[in-house]
């Protein structure tokens, strides 16, 4: 096996393992045992366990940022609302292993190898088409971050719960979660108030 296809053996086994265990309940040892290999190997490539880890996580950051952003073709924004959520729903479906370790908390995970910061890059670009829907129906652009930051909060532990109870199926989930934000953006008020008691 070249160096490079040991690295890939590596970092599937890893995957597989966090996915299962977590980045605690996961250990070198086990990652040399299932590959094969002795420990040393696992250090040779990775300098250890924490290294293995950040690989995969940036692995697994990259593929789903990739597969929503490309899913976002354009056309209506409802069809932009219906091609985010099957792009996540596809990613769980088909890299459940990947979702499993993107939704874990990690001792490892920096500001910017989180879930919530992957969640927070899609929402940018979100941010964007809403941005520019605000801004022809005379709501206020400034918001936008907002409103993305809640659709895609609401589609990813949609999916989170999905993932688990793996039913309904993948399209209905999907008109569901679209369902719910297309009409509660459709029926946005451009000066929202509160009716409670409460105002602050």
């Amino acid at each position: 096996m070249t160096g490079k296809e040991r690295r890939e053996q590596l970092l599937d086994v890893g995957r597989v393992l966090f996915a299962e265990r977590g980045y605690e309940g996961t250990s070198v040892e086990e990652i040399a045992h299932k590959a094969g290999v002795s420990k040393p190997v696992v250090y040779e490539h990775f300098g250890g366990k924490e290294g293995l880890y950040a690989v995969v996580v940036d692995r697994e950051m990259s593929r789903l940022l990739d597969m929503v952003t490309g899913a976002l073709t354009g056309g209506h924004p409802r069809e932009l609302l219906e091609q985010a959520a099957f792009a996540l729903l596809d990613y769980i479906e088909q890299y459940t292993d990947g979702f499993r370790i993107l939704v874990r908390d990690s001792p490892v995970a920096q500001s910017t190898g989180t879930f919530a910061s992957l969640i927070s890059d899609i929402a940018t670009q979100v941010e964007d088409i809403l941005g520019h829907e605000f801004k022809q129906r005379g709501f206020d652009p400034k918001l936008a971050p907002l409103y993305a930051q809640a659709l895609v909060g609401m589609v990813a532990l949609t999916g989170q719960w999905w993932l688990d109870a793996q039913r309904p199926g993948k399209a209905e989930v999907a008109a569901h979660l679209v369902n719910l934000s297309w009409n509660g953006l459709s029926g946005l008020e451009p000066k929202p108030r509160l009716i409670g008691h409460r105002k602050n």
